[in-house]
């Protein structure tokens, strides 16, 4: 099932979102293959999916009203303005929005954070300069330590509900701190070398003068009547 997933993105077949539609027929494949697969394991599964997928659209509905208003009030204007006051230029403002995302993390979901604080930052990243796709990359590594420290750590409560009752849930919060580290200097290593993420970046334009040579203006001779 992995590598149906990872191989249909990697080669080009699927995007990220469709190759969860492949790692799930992989899965029902799998099961048929192996004769687990039950009618009432489905209905349960299928009842799962529906519920994940309305909550997912209703913050979303949510998160899209939030914004309107939230500009309604220029309180974007208000962002842009704080984020002005932060030394360092381009450099600042990406780590100070990886600090920023890394803290609300504690205490927000990924989706909250992916509806409703990205937004607001994106436009002015794009004013700042500030490459979007190196700051999408940097945020998506940045946000996968949300799903590794408490207290929304899915893969925490994930981890907890196949682990043995003897296990405690405190040795799994401490085991997980060396994956949160690694992320972290995933994050910083992308900072210091974009290279590792842009390739083929386009040089900036000089600003030095541009001159264009026209051919000379050729008039139609004048028809004789």
């Amino acid at each position: 099932m992995v590598v149906c997933v990872l191989a249909s993105v990697a080669f080009g077949v699927a995007t990220p979102s469709e190759a969860g539609a492949i790692g799930v027929s992989a899965a029902l494949a799998l099961a048929l293959a192996k004769r687990r697969l039950k009618l009432a394991g489905l209905k349960q599964a299928l009842v799962a999916a529906g519920v994940l997928c309305s909550n997912v659209v209703f913050l979303l509905i949510g998160a899209s009203f939030f914004t309107l208003v939230f500009r309604g009030f220029n309180g974007h204007l208000m962002i842009e303005a704080l984020f002005q006051h932060i030394p360092a230029g381009q450099l600042g403002f990406v780590l100070a929005v990886n600090a920023a995302v890394f803290g609300l993390a504690f205490f927000l979901d990924f989706f909250e954070i992916a509806f409703i604080v990205l937004p607001l930052i994106a436009p002015i990243a794009h004013t700042a300069g500030v490459d979007v796709v190196w700051l999408a990359v940097l945020l998506a590594i940045n946000l996968q330590t949300s799903f590794m420290h408490p207290p929304f750590g899915i893969a925490l409560y994930n981890l907890r509900s196949v682990t043995p009752a003897s296990i405690k849930t405190v040795s799994i919060y401490w085991g997980a701190v060396p994956f949160v580290l690694i992320q972290a200097l995933t994050v910083v290593l992308l900072i210091l070398f974009p290279a590792l993420v842009l390739r083929n970046i386009a040089p900036p334009p000089s600003g030095g003068e541009l001159n264009i040579e026209l051919p000379p203006l050729v008039l139609p001779e004048p028809v004789l009547r």
